[in-house]
């Protein structure tokens, strides 16, 4: 047996496509093929022109010249409601990048967990309630979060619902980077710098829907995933001969890999040597997920290595996926001060080696939702059930990630 947290090795049959983990059974083949000749002859999300744009500006920050600040949903849902939150998260994220760039004199640039995020991993297959079985949720894009059998099945067509919830998010997305945020705090001089257009990224975990809308650059030739303009490759499905590193190194658009405090310095560099092998800065991006207690000890030999390959890999901070704890009452919760340590050994870490602290990946809403504990109006643990509404994993509300914003450019700032 896989000890938990490691990445296990995966072997496939000579002549067959490299084994794809995390994939839904999908119960009607026929459906499955349908749905994806309809995706198909849809129109691409993104174009290789924006997604040249998000690798430029990647490239700035893996030389050491810009950061990148990426935030979200933990899951997307589809609906009205999470339109609205799509762009109220936007906005945030702009105010966010504002104040980071006032507080570093460095370019930022804002990448939404948005547009693309409706499918998810699951450390089980099956969820047990009260001793009935049934599929795990694997986002919208699978299944819905209700826990009856009509709605955990697999059902291939909410690949298209969830294509067109994402046009509509870009939509959106596009029609605010126009708009400059007001930033609570922050003075005029600030909310004009240089922060860049804000992009779309998610966790490119569903192969049959990102397969679907790879499509050919009529300019130069070159393959781009049209799903979004920054994909990540997961913690659970970053096996080097696995199918969704092959799927990855066969587009073009940049692309990252998470990276918990189980991983070995010569996976990564298998990692960087199948995904960037012309080691081209703002191609890859180590999103390291390491939790508060593991971060000083794993993350300096993994930069110093992947480093001394000469790889221009950019690092990310996630400091939220290693800190997750689970109160008495079975209740997910992250502490922000759990939080703020991991960002504050991230940055200590890079300096201390001479190298760049890239940037952050966060979970977040600009709902005033009860799910992280702490920040400066405190969430306390008896207010977590008054507005818990993630259907996946907690998320900081508006002020704790503005709290966040602000306490990393003091971190980031010029020492």
């Amino acid at each position: 047996m896989t000890p938990t947290g490691t990445v296990p090795t995966v072997t496939a049959a000579a002549g067959s496509r490299p084994y794809a983990a995390q994939q839904p059974e999908w119960p009607d083949p026929a459906q499955l093929r349908e749905v994806i000749g309809l995706l198909r002859d849809r129109p691409p999300l993104v174009s290789p022109a924006e997604t040249a744009r998000v690798r430029a500006r990647l490239a700035e920050a893996a030389t050491g010249n810009a950061l990148l600040l990426q935030g979200g949903h933990c899951a997307e849902e589809f609906g009205a409601r999470a339109l609205r939150e799509a762009t109220a998260n936007a906005v945030l994220l702009r105010q966010m990048a504002t104040v980071l760039s006032y507080g570093t004199a460095l370019p930022v640039l804002p990448v939404g967990r948005m547009a693309g995020q409706y499918a998810k991993p699951r450390s089980r297959p099956i969820e047990t309630r009260e001793g009935m079985e049934l599929p795990s949720y694997r986002g919208d894009a699978v299944n819905a979060a209700g826990f009856s059998a009509r709605e955990r099945r697999p059902d291939p067509r909410r690949m298209v619902t969830a294509y067109d919830q994402s046009a509509e998010v870009l939509h959106r997305i596009r029609a605010g980077n126009a708009v400059q945020p007001d930033v609570p705090g922050a003075t005029e001089a600030a909310v004009e710098g240089p922060v860049e257009d804000l992009y779309v990224s998610h966790e490119a975990l569903l192969l049959d829907y990102e397969r679907a809308l790879v499509r050919t650059d009529p300019a130069t030739g070159g393959r781009y995933a049209s799903s979004g303009h920054l994909l990540w490759i997961g913690e659970r499905t970053r096996q080097v001969d696995g199918a969704h590193v092959e799927f990855a190194a066969g587009v073009d658009n940049p692309v990252a890999v998470k990276v918990g405090p189980t991983a070995t310095p010569d996976e990564l560099l298998a990692l960087a040597a199948a995904l960037d092998p012309g080691m081209r800065p703002g191609r890859l991006t180590f999103v390291t997920r390491m939790g508060a207690d593991r971060i000083r000890e794993v993350l300096p030999e993994l930069v110093g290595k992947v480093a001394a390959s000469g790889s221009p890999a950019l690092w990310v901070c996630d400091p939220m996926h290693g800190n997750t704890r689970t109160t008495e009452d079975g209740a997910k919760t992250r502490w922000m001060s759990d939080i703020t340590d991991e960002v504050r050994a991230f940055i200590a870490v890079h300096r201390a080696i001479g190298t760049h602290p890239g940037g952050l990946h966060l979970e977040l809403t600009a709902d005033d939702v009860t799910e992280c504990l702490g920040g400066s109006t405190p969430v306390r643990p008896e207010d977590l059930d008054r507005h818990y509404t993630s259907v996946c994993d907690p998320r900081l509300n508006r002020g704790q990630s503005l709290d966040l914003a602000f306490l990393a450019a003091h971190l980031w700032g010029p020492h």
